[in-house]
């Protein structure tokens, strides 16, 4: 089974930039990719917070978050 890569964001030109180049560029025969837009999907909110996702666009894998430029904080989206 592969591990799983969750790529959260809100929409934002920045966000979709890494999407494009970050989320994209995921071995997806090593990771199941996931991607979360969180602007329309508010209820996804706590489950990132909780993965410790201080704001987007940012990349869980492994457990690791890795948080990529910032287009928004978690406060603002909410």
């Amino acid at each position: 089974m592969n591990e799983k890569a969750i790529f959260y964001h809100a929409g934002c030109p920045v966000c979709v930039a890494a999407e494009n180049a970050v989320a994209d560029a995921i071995d997806r025969s090593r990771y199941a990719v996931e991607i979360v837009h969180l602007g329309m999907d508010k209820s996804r909110i706590p489950e990132a917070e909780a993965a410790g996702v201080a704001s987007v666009p940012a990349l869980v894998l492994g457990g690791a978050v890795f948080h990529i430029n910032f287009g928004a904080s978690m406060t603002d989206l909410k």
